[in-house]
């Protein structure tokens, strides 16, 4: 099925954001493991598979509209040096995750195209449950200080 240029070219540009999620979150994951935060990097190790399939999805779904995804442009990583900036991080970055999927699902129905915009609702979703569970981190470390925080992700 021949689909629209332009849902093509948001889809690639949501693929990018994936794509990018996809080493920024392994590499926070693998950090939090050698520091020995099993709990961060169970749960940054897990949300990297989810964006490895959310990727795949979307590329299935770009084939599918004879377009081609590009798996050669990546993002900006954002790279913690610490628990707290890996938080800060990933936060910057789901947050610019959600702006283009909001951009993305207005184009998709704006075209007419429901199918893609389901695709990327269902991501939407997900980024969004991430967004709250890294505000929840956050304030933890907060209300918790830093050092009791880092006891609990042990």
């Amino acid at each position: 099925m021949k689909g629209d240029k332009s849902i093509n070219a948001e889809l690639n540009g949501v693929l990018t954001y994936l794509l990018t999620g996809i080493n920024q979150y392994f590499l926070h994951s693998r950090m939090c493991e050698n520091w020995g935060f099993e709990t961060l990097k169970k749960k940054d190790y897990d949300y990297s598979i989810y964006l490895m399939k959310a990727a795949d999805k979307l590329m299935k779904r770009i084939l599918f509209l004879e377009g081609l995804p590009n798996l050669q442009a990546l993002g900006k990583l954002y790279i913690g040096e610490d628990v707290p900036q890996i938080l800060d991080c990933n936060m910057k970055f789901e947050n610019e995750v959600r702006e283009s999927l909001v951009s993305a699902i207005t184009s998709c129905e704006a075209k007419a195209d429901y199918i893609s915009r389901e695709c990327l609702e269902s991501i939407l979703h997900e980024v969004e449950e991430q967004i709250d569970w890294l505000e929840a981190q956050i304030d933890q470390v907060d209300k918790m200080g830093l050092e009791n925080y880092l006891q609990s992700a042990s």
